[in-house]
């Protein structure tokens, strides 16, 4: 893996639309104050050109287009990129995309969220470059930065290498009339461990949003095999969440990437809360579907981390080796950062 290259004080940061573009409300609005924000801070904003677009049913623009503005973000002389939103079919940039070109380059950082899995795991995998599963920049409307924008923030400029879980998360997503509400965190967050004993284990940690990595099991864009043989000293430790996935959707996805081979190595999963959160499908809530999907593994599970789509959602470097402890609370001590 490369070395890592921190967003410096002053630096400059490039904005994307690799998937969804903010063209309306609440997402619109966010984005500019957002961006005020970040100027406020220090930071030299470069806007692609596709960030407040809808041309292209749900995504901002064409596929070829949206890969583009991402090559052309990454060859430029900014300190790191963050992507505008997430979506829904960011999947299909991905043959415009030169993933050879990019591991040569030298590094930055690129953080998105939900749909951007499409990037943050294949440039890992593929590119063999860490990449950060944190917010999108939109998030970044209110200051001061509370709990994952801060810690996200830390992470892209060096200012800390371990995050550690939130003691409250909000079940609502925002509110179109009010975009610059304040998050109300009120539900008190809940750790599951299904384990006798606190959890400590070191891995190289890859993950990110179900509902994409399914989509990209099996194509030309998965080479997880190949990956996790090259680091398999190190193991894995596995962070997934689930988006429009229903309960038995997600046991479906889990034994889709276990068959496929992806979990070989596996030294443990993170688990968030997916937004089929308590739910039943058949009678089957989450808890039942992955336990059952991921049994016979025999590795620590950690479940309704603070991770997903309900915030707060703690940012995860993939593809960099780290210690994660789990009793009460999730920590993430990154060692090789």
């Amino acid at each position: 893996m490369k070395k890592i290259r921190y967003l410096k004080e002053h630096g400059t940061i490039s904005l994307v639309a690799p998937s969804f573009g903010c063209s309306s409300d609440p997402y619109l609005t966010r984005l500019d104050e957002a961006i005020k924000n970040l100027r406020k801070d220090g930071f030299n904003i470069s806007q692609g050109e596709n960030i407040y677009l809808a041309n292209h049913k749900v995504r901002s623009n064409t596929a070829r287009k949206c890969a583009k503005e991402f090559m052309d973000a990454y060859f430029s002389s900014s300190d790191a990129i963050i992507s505008v939103g997430g979506g829904e079919i960011m999947c299909e940039i991905l043959p415009f995309i030169d993933f050879e070109k990019i591991k040569k380059a030298p590094f930055k950082f690129f953080m998105g969220f939900s749909d951007n899995t499409n990037l943050t795991y294949t440039l890992t995998t593929i590119s063999e470059i860490p990449t950060i599963y944190g917010p999108c920049a939109p998030a970044y409307c209110i200051k001061p930065y509370m709990y994952d924008k801060k810690d996200a923030l830390d992470l892209l400029m060096g200012k800390t290498k371990k995050t550690v879980g939130y003691p409250y998360w909000q079940r609502y997503s925002i509110k179109t009339d009010e975009p610059l509400s304040r998050p109300n965190y009120t539900e008190k967050k809940v750790l599951r461990l299904y384990t006798n004993k606190p959890i400590e284990i070191e891995g190289r940690l890859l993950g990110g949003c179900m509902d994409c990595l399914s989509i990209l099991c099996g194509t030309k864009f998965d080479k997880t095999k190949e990956y996790i043989e090259k680091y398999k000293e190190d193991g894995f430790i596995w962070f997934l969440e689930a988006c429009d996935l229903n309960p038995v959707s997600i046991q479906r996805v889990l034994f889709q990437l276990k068959e496929s081979g992806w979990f070989k190595y596996c030294k443990g999963f993170i688990i968030g809360r997916p937004l089929c959160y308590r739910r039943r499908y058949f009678g089957i809530t989450h808890y039942r579907a992955i336990k059952e999907a991921l049994h016979s593994l025999n590795v620590p599970l950690i479940m309704d981390a603070d991770l997903g789509h309900f915030s707060p959602s703690m940012p995860i470097i993939t593809g960099t080796k780290a210690i994660v402890k789990a009793d009460s609370n999730l920590s993430i001590e990154y060692i090789e950062y």
